[in-house]
């Protein structure tokens, strides 16, 4: 049974309550990812999603000078790397969310996404299932 730590990604960029939003979206868009989790002293607080940007920022005519704060999601879902890895897919199904930050306590230590598990094949039918909603009720766009 493969556990969170086997799929994870621990190399893992952040920025910092210190940043702005267009340092984030700047950062973003460097690495590639539609995410990144904001640390205080290696403690993690927050995420920032391209979707947060896009309502929060943008949307409500919130400047790029904006503090991440004011845009981050606080309340997050986290995992260990000991939990189970369909457990972490499931929790990730249940919550509607495309990645989960790994914490050893406050600190963040790694990330799981919709694609880890697609690339490792580890959904279970219940779980992949939900993942695929996800998925496609995420990229439809709304008019």
């Amino acid at each position: 049974m493969d556990k969170v730590r086997d799929i994870m990604t621990d190399s893992v960029d952040s920025c910092s309550l210190l940043d702005n939003v267009f340092e984030v979206a700047v950062k973003m868009k460097d690495l590639n990812v539609g995410a990144i989790p904001i640390v205080d002293n290696e403690k993690l607080v927050g995420m920032i999603t391209d979707r947060d940007i896009v309502l929060r920022c943008v949307a409500e005519k919130n400047p790029p000078s904006s503090k991440v704060e004011k845009i981050m999601s606080k309340d997050i879902v986290t995992i260990t790397k000991d939990m189970d890895a369909h457990e972490a897919a499931t929790l990730m199904a249940n919550h509607q969310v495309r990645r989960l930050p790994v914490v050893d306590g406050d600190k963040l230590i790694g990330i799981v996404s919709l694609g880890d598990f697609a690339v490792h094949h580890l959904t279970d039918q219940k779980a992949g299932e939900a993942l695929s909603e996800i998925s496609e009720t995420n990229s439809h766009v709304q008019h």
